[in-house]
């Protein structure tokens, strides 16, 4: 009797990401070229998911949940502060669980994500370098990994006495930084800064377009310019005094990873058929 024997190989958990998007600040689109930007640059299954509070225009592939909110005050509610509500308990969250990598919505992609989820894969909690107070031990959550359901005696302690820790502390990441029990950074070169790592220094702004840090994976963008307006070779300022010195020249490489993400992933997608 002739035997046939069969390997039978177990398919891969999918590589989980979650980004946020409440208010009217960013649209949808924001969300869909991230999705883009990602599918292209991880490979094997992937999760990704958006906490929203308005899933319309956002494509298929991204499942959307609702935003929670935590018990704050305004004006608090609807800030950064409102990212603490990822430590709320799975329930609060649709069920959600496991390792997350999480992403801000004005990050620009420009490297392989892979490295992201295999990165000392034990650590509950991994973030990158807040850059503008290097050395510091601050973490910015722009681009972050952590473990649903370790980490909810933050929020705990946060709304046990928030008058008292906002006053302390400029922001959510740095009330992370400063009250979790541990943090680990990214290798420093995976995630940069647009306006520290990027731009040039002055006065070379004025004649040298920003260039991507050799090794980086993620550009984030948090404040001022945003990708958009990086993209142009406008940074926005009210201040006259620093209008003088916050300049940039057009950033082609952000319409490359950024605003054509889509684009790029439809062609990828279109070749692999042929």
């Amino acid at each position: 009797m002739e035997r046939n024997d069969h390997t039978l190989k177990a398919t891969p958990s999918p590589k989980q990401v979650l980004c946020m998007k409440w208010g009217t600040m960013y649209g949808p689109d924001y969300v869909n070229r991230l999705y883009a930007s990602i599918r292209r640059n991880t490979a094997g299954p992937l999760r990704f998911v958006c906490l929203t509070d308005d899933p319309n225009g956002i494509r298929p592939e991204v499942e959307t949940h609702p935003c929670p909110s935590i018990d704050i005050p305004e004006p608090w509610r609807y800030g950064t502060w409102r990212k603490m509500a990822l430590y709320l308990d799975s329930e609060s969250l649709s069920g959600l669980g496991g390792d997350w990598l999480f992403l801000d919505l004005d990050v620009v992609i420009t490297g392989k994500l892979d490295p992201f989820f295999e990165y000392e894969p034990e650590h509950p909690f991994v973030v990158m370098q807040n850059w503008t107070q290097p050395g510091k031990g601050i973490g910015n959550t722009s681009v972050f990994r952590f473990r649903m359901g370790v980490h909810g005696y933050l929020l705990e302690r946060l709304l046990g006495d928030f008058d008292r820790f906002r006053r302390q502390y400029r922001n959510e990441q740095t009330y992370i930084s400063r009250e979790i029990d541990s943090l680990l950074f990214w290798p420093d070169a995976w995630c940069a800064l647009f306006k520290v790592h990027c731009v040039p220094a002055w006065p070379a702004r004025f004649w040298r377009t920003p260039a991507i840090p050799d090794g980086a994976r993620v550009v984030a963008f948090p404040g001022s310019p945003n990708p958009p307006d990086a993209l142009e070779g406008k940074w926005p300022e009210k201040r006259w005094r620093k209008r003088l010195y916050k300049k940039i020249r057009p950033t082609p490489w952000i319409d490359t990873y950024w605003a054509r993400a889509e684009e790029a992933l439809a062609a990828e997608i279109a070749n692999s058929r042929d």
